[in-house]
C-alpha cells in the first residue's frame, strides 16, 4: 500500500516536472490568476489616475488676473501622467503575455524575464510616484527657506484631485511590488528544484 502511494507521487511529480512546474495544477493555476489580476489592478489604477488628472484643473482670480491650475505646469506632474501612461500599457501588454503562458507552461526563463518586466515596471511606477509626492507636498505646505509658497490654500479642488491621481497611482505601484515578489518566489522556487 505504501509503495503504490509512492509509486503514484512519484509519478505525479514527474509529469509536473515535465510540463515545467514543480508545484501542483491548483497552484499553477492560482499563480497565474494572481498575476493577472494584479496586472489589471495595476492597469486600471493608472488608467484611473490618469483621466484624474488630465480632467482636473481650478481657476483663481488673484488681484484681478485668471490663474488655472493645471497638471502641465509642473514637469513632476507631467512625468507622473507619461510613467502611469506606460505603465498601463506594458501592464495591458503583459496579461496578454501572462495569458499565453499560462496556457502554454512555464520555464524558468520566462518567469526571470517576467520578473525583471515587473521590476523595470516597479522602479518606474515609485519615480513617478515620488516626483509627484515631492511637488505635492511643496504645494501643500511650501518651503520658506527656497521662498515657495504653499499653493493648495488657495487652489484645494485642484490639489485634492491630484492626491486622488496620486493615491491610484501608489496602488498600481503596490500591484508591482507584489508581483515582485510574487515572480521572485516563483523564480527562487524552480531554482531549488
Amino acid at each position: 500500500m505504501a509503495a503504490e502511494h509512492a509509486r503514484d507521487k512519484a509519478s505525479f511529480m514527474l509529469e509536473t516536472k515535465s510540463m515545467g512546474f514543480s508545484m501542483s495544477n491548483s497552484s499553477k493555476t492560482s499563480f497565474f490568476t494572481a498575476q493577472i489580476m494584479l496586472r489589471v489592478f495595476a492597469a486600471v489604477f493608472t488608467l484611473a489616475a490618469i483621466c484624474v488628472m488630465v480632467k482636473t484643473s481650478q481657476t483663481i482670480v488673484i488681484l484681478g488676473f485668471s490663474i488655472k491650475a493645471h497638471y502641465t505646469d509642473s514637469s513632476a506632474m507631467r512625468f507622473l501622467l507619461v510613467s502611469d501612461s506606460l505603465v498601463c500599457a506594458f501592464s495591458v501588454l503583459s496579461v496578454i503575455f501572462v495569458y499565453r503562458l499560462s496556457r502554454s507552461g512555464s520555464n524558468l526563463n520566462s518567469c526571470f524575464y517576467l520578473f525583471l518586466h515587473d521590476m523595470v515596471i516597479m522602479v518606474l511606477a515609485i519615480s513617478g510616484c515620488a516626483a509627484a509626492t515631492t511637488v505635492g507636498y511643496i504645494s501643500k505646505y511650501g518651503q520658506e527657506k527656497s521662498g515657495w509658497m504653499a499653493i493648495c490654500d488657495r487652489v484645494a479642488k485642484f490639489c485634492n484631485q491630484m492626491m486622488i491621481a496620486m493615491v491610484l497611482s501608489y496602488l498600481a505601484f503596490f500591484s508591482y511590488f507584489a508581483l515582485a515578489i510574487m515572480s521572485t518566489n516563483k523564480v527562487m522556487y524552480q531554482a531549488n528544484e
